[in-house]
């Protein structure tokens, strides 16, 4: 089979350039629209009873659309997903179990085995496969016996439960093959692994999204029956898609209802008429908004079947070449695409984890539809004075958009620092989609008039890390390397409404003007003795160390934006000024002289917060957390081109220091220099540096077999307490899920390893790196006498956090804990990408697809292998980063 050289590039190029729709149908399709916040019209605003997994299948949605292995277009009109029964089951499963924040012990947690395993950029190919039990699906007995236990007890897993015992289960793979924009293929192999006959029962459904019901003047689509000899054939006609047809070869029935809870053919039909064979429920007339075609499959011990269908703008498709041919080409295009983006370096192992770890992002991307001005008139409030009302200061904010999200059944909605994050691991394969993602947030339909970022749906008033510029930079020079010249007018656009964001950090969150940030729970949840979203029980604030590190990292990017714009335009020149100066002034508060106290403690070596109390007295508090790690990600290198290029810049920097020789008295000698040409900003000079490495890199403190652990182990045996009006606030070390009911109790940052705060600590290294060089070394692991540079330190976490996902010799990855079963057959190359890693044993924790900033595991291994650290010091971190695209483009 030829392969046309660099096919899905050239979709790629096609789609940028000439505006061709290789990027309009995707699997935008949701996870779980149920439990809400946009579907959540309840008073009291309890979006997870509201509309609950066991009302999704009767009740239509009003904003978005779920299912299991979906496709739809980028607007969501139209959706393509799975139905399926066993002939056991109390419901037709469409659409994935999980308890809600209630039903479990450690909160929302899907209960099903799907696993993500390939796709490409314009999804021209995705691939994922779904464990379904021959028996009947636990639904009580999961939510009963999770209810009853504790937060000490393990979480009950569908795996516990029994069902796959003596592999009685079917492997249901779903491929989708694009033969163009608007041709969609979809292969769908059923595997009965059990000892005995099986049979299934198979739905392919296609259905509308409710967009006509309570919405005047809106046009109603439809479905249609089409005749057809030796297939199943549906008609769509849609006002804005037109005409298509969906062929199903083979003589099976087509069902048909309306997707709407109301009416005599209503949402729920499927299931009436497979479950409990009511065929009244099904519309005779072969017409309605929601349609399925009914194939049973019986399959032998062992046996395999396979199910075709195409999704078409033609009614009779032409076919150059066969179905299967064509599905088997578009994988072996991704073959090739991929092959081309990871190095050759890169062991096959490595490679597969990357190419997993990329196909959990791409299949989440989601469409992501929320009028906040209609839901809350929907509300019966007044959009201009809504109240107290969930997100009702943002009625600006109109979202109909593809978006990468963190989860797309824990978490089916964006959240502001998690798409950084993803954008990031998106340049490493789509920079175009990478580079959009970034500008959606700081679009008018969604930063907030007065320049706030919004968070997530639950509250889009919270306040998420401002990691948007650090990404924005990442990604211009990964945009650079690659094209050869930098997208000026994208950085240009992006920095300005970065600036009010930054304007809004300054004015909302430095409550006493001291340049030092509060921010709340600033995306780490319950890392602290306080809740830092509520108010305080002592009164007061916070001084965040980890804020004030964040507008720190903040300074810095911007800088480094600024410095590159002024190469087409020195006028940008003055803005830079006033981000280096507005970092000194932030490296100044941290450890002012005259202050009551400092965030840094000298006896510990350590940044901590600082409890300000109303008397106007402040206490350090001494927990040994990531919050006193992240001083170390403002760490940022400048190359020694600088100098050359804008000597004037340093001048005016010492000549600030001599207007201000209070600001020059709280910044160590050393914290802005490193070697010889190159010039450092940091928050800590290089004594304090060794202080906190030496603890990083304490296997009893922070350094886990897997990463970097979220708070030191040093808490497990010295646990922090604080008492309060007879109330005492404790932190333990906790490795795997939080026993706190903080922050809803789903969350957990006392002990496990996060990926995005590990990613800034590895990028901190490597600057620090450019900027100390080979002869700054230090132990690692603290007091092994292994001594390695700041290079090599990095590339030990990235190791081990690359070691997650890599199977041992019996092919058990650390990531599955203790199961077994993953290690077997059928299970053994299916990886999934959990949200948090237990910090002893490296288990996944928490949400189990949470791909989108655990992706970063693609970046990782990729950076390594690609890189040494002599071309960090040869190249600078500029042309250390876009080193990675220039090889691609050798190959």
């Amino acid at each position: 089979m030829t392969i046309s050289q660099g096919a899905e590039q050239l979709r790629l190029d096609a789609a940028a350039r000439d505006a061709v729709p290789w990027r309009r149908w995707g699997p935008y399709l949701s996870e779980r629209q149920w439990g809400s916040v946009r579907e959540d019209y309840s008073p009291g605003g309890d979006a997870w009873d509201y509309l609950t997994h066991d009302q999704a299948r009767s009740r239509a949605y009003r904003w978005g659309e779920d299912g299991i292995a979906g496709f739809c277009d980028d607007q969501q009109r139209l959706c393509l997903a799975l139905a399926m029964w066993n002939g056991r089951d109390p419901i037709l499963k469409e659409r994935f179990f999980g308890l809600t924040n209630a039903e479990g012990n450690h909160g929302e947690d899907v209960k099903e085995y799907y696993f993500y395993v390939d796709g490409t950029p314009t999804h021209s190919y995705q691939k994922m496969v779904y464990k379904y039990p021959q028996a009947e699906f636990p639904y009580h007995d999961l939510v009963a016996t999770n209810r009853a236990r504790g937060r000490q007890d393990f979480e009950y897993e569908l795996l516990d439960t029994g069902v796959f015992a003596e592999e009685r289960y079917f492997d249901v793979t779903v491929e989708y093959a694009k033969a163009g924009p608007e041709d969609i293929l979809c292969r769908i192999t059923v595997d009965n692994r059990g000892p005995e006959p099986a049979t299934l029962r198979l739905l392919p459904t296609l259905w509308f999204r409710n967009t006509w019901t309570g919405r005047p003047g809106a046009v109603r689509p439809s479905l249609y029956q089409a005749p057809a000899d030796g297939s199943a054939v549906v008609e769509v006609r849609h006002p804005g898609l037109g005409r298509r047809w969906l062929h199903c070869p083979g003589d099976h029935p087509l069902l048909f209802t309306d997707n709407e809870t109301e009416g005599p053919y209503a949402k729920d039909a499927f299931h009436r008429y497979v479950v409990h064979g009511d065929t009244d429920a099904v519309n005779p007339a072969c017409t309605g908004t929601k349609a399925a075609v009914d194939v049973t499959l019986d399959l032998p011990a062992g046996g395999s079947a396979v199910v075709r269908l195409r999704l078409s703008d033609e009614p009779h498709p032409p076919e150059s070449i066969g179905f299967d041919q064509l599905v088997e080409r578009r994988r072996a295009e991704a073959d090739e695409f991929y092959d081309g983006r990871f190095p050759p370096a890169l062991g096959q192992a490595e490679r597969q984890v990357c190419r997993q770890a990329l196909a959990g992002m791409l299949w989440s991307k989601q469409y992501f539809g929320y009028d906040v001005e209609r839901w809350l008139l929907e509300h019966g409030r007044d959009p201009l004075d809504a109240g107290d009302i969930r997100n009702g200061d943002w009625f600006h904010l109109t979202a109909e958009d593809v978006i990468s999200m963190p989860d797309a059944w824990e978490y089916p909605w964006f959240a502001a620092w998690d798409l950084a994050f993803h954008a990031v691991v998106f340049a490493l394969i789509d920079l175009d989609f990478a580079k959009s993602q970034l500008d959606l947030l700081l679009s008018r339909r969604y930063l907030h008039p007065n320049g706030q970022i919004p968070a997530y749906e639950w509250n889009f008033s919270d306040v998420n890390p401002p990691v948007h510029a650090w990404a924005v930079y990442l990604v211009y020079e990964l945009d650079k390397g690659r094209q050869g010249r930098g997208d000026h007018a994208w950085l240009e656009a992006a920095f300005h409404k970065l600036a009010r964001n930054f304007t809004w950090w300054l004015n909302r969150k430095d409550v006493t003007g001291r340049n030092l940030f509060q921010g709340g729970f600033l995306g780490l949840d319950n890392i602290g003795v306080f809740d830092r979203s509520a108010p305080l029980p002592t009164g007061g604030h916070l001084d965040q160390a980890d804020g004030t590190a964040w507008m720190a990292l903040y300074c810095q990017n911007m800088l480094q934006i600024a410095l590159e714009l002024a190469v087409e335009d020195p006028g940008y020149l003055e803005q830079a000024h006033t981000y280096l100066e507005q970092f000194a002034w932030i490296a100044a508060a941290v450890d002012h002289p005259g202050a009551t106290a400092s965030m840094w403690d000298e006896e510990d070596g350590f940044f901590y917060d600082l409890l300000r109390l109303p008397d106007g007295s402040a206490t350090p508090l001494r927990v040994r957390s990531m919050v006193g790690l992240l001083p170390l990600a403002a760490a940022t290198v400048f190359d020694p081109e600088l100098t050359a290029r804008y000597p004037h810049l340093i001048g005016e920097a010492n000549d600030f220091l001599d207007r201000h020789p209070s600001v020059a008295a709280a910044l160590p000698p050393g914290r802005f220099r490193g070697r010889p040409g190159s010039h450092l900003l940091a928050l800590f000079d290089e004594n304090r540096l060794r202080r906190i490495l030496a603890r990083l890199l304490d296997e009893e403190e922070f350094l886990s077999p897997y990463g970097i652990r979220s708070l030191s182990k040093y808490h497990a045996e010295h646990p922090f307490q604080v008492d309060v009006d007879g109330a005492t606030y404790r932190v333990d070390y906790a490795p795997a899920e939080s026993d706190s009911g903080m922050f809803g109790g789903n969350s957990n940052w006392r002990g496990p390893v996060w990926f995005p705060v590990n990613a800034l600590m590895i990028r901190a290294l490597l600057n620090l790196y450019a900027g100390y060089g080979d002869d700054f070394t230090v132990e690692c692991p603290t007091g092994s006498g292994v001594k390695m540079t700041l290079f090599e330190v990095a590339r030990e976490i990235s190791g081990r956090l690359t070691a997650l996902f890599l199977p041992d010799e019996s092919g058990r990855r650390p990531c599955y804990g203790g199961q077994d079963v993953f290690g077997t057959t059928h299970w053994r190359d299916l990886i999934t990408y959990s949200e948090y890693f237990h910090g002893d044993n490296g288990a996944g924790l928490g949400a189990a697809h949470q791909t989108g900033w655990t992706g970063l595991v693609a970046v990782f291994p990729n950076l390594f292998a690609r890189v040494t650290g002599s071309d960090l010091l040869a190249h600078g971190m500029t042309g250390f980063f876009r080193s990675m695209t220039e090889e691609e483009d050798e190959r």
